[in-house]
C-alpha cells in the first residue's frame, strides 16, 4: 500500500510563494503518474496539477497555469509543487495523491488511488 506524505504548507502572504513536497513509498514511484488536488473550506476537492511518471509532461488546472509548477525526482521517491505569486484563494488544504495504474495520467480523482493527508496553505491578503 502506498502512503504519500506531504510537505511544505504554511501560512504566506499574497504575492508569496511556498513549495510542496509529497514523499511516495510502496510502489514503483517511477511507473506512476502524480498528482496535486486542494480542497478549500466549504468546497469540493479540486484539481491542481498532474505530471506522468516520466515527468516529462504536465497538465494544469486553469486557475493555477502560469504560477504552479509541478516537478519530480523520482530517485527521491517525491513530487514538488512550486506555488508562486500566491492568491488568497489559492487557500486550501493541498493533497498528493498517487495514480492508480502505471503510465497512465488523469486529472479526475478516480484516476488515483492512494491520498496523504493532506497539508494545509493559507495565503493571507
Amino acid at each position: 500500500q502506498v502512503q504519500p506524505v506531504e510537505s511544505g504548507g504554511g501560512l504566506v502572504q499574497a504575492g508569496g510563494s511556498l513549495r510542496l513536497s509529497c514523499a511516495a513509498s510502496g510502489r514503483t514511484f517511477s511507473k506512476y503518474a502524480m498528482g496535486w488536488f486542494r480542497q478549500a473550506p466549504g468546497k469540493e476537492r479540486e484539481f491542481v496539477a498532474t505530471i506522468n511518471y516520466s515527468g516529462r509532461s504536465t497538465y494544469y488546472a486553469d486557475s493555477v497555469k502560469g504560477r504552479f509548477t509541478i516537478s519530480r525526482e523520482n530517485a527521491k521517491n517525491t513530487v514538488y509543487l512550486q506555488m508562486n505569486s500566491l492568491k488568497p484563494e489559492d487557500t486550501a488544504v493541498y493533497y498528493c495523491a498517487v495514480a492508480g495504474s502505471p503510465y497512465t495520467v488523469g486529472s479526475l480523482e478516480d484516476s488515483y488511488d492512494s491520498w496523504g493527508q493532506g497539508t494545509q496553505v493559507t495565503v493571507s491578503s
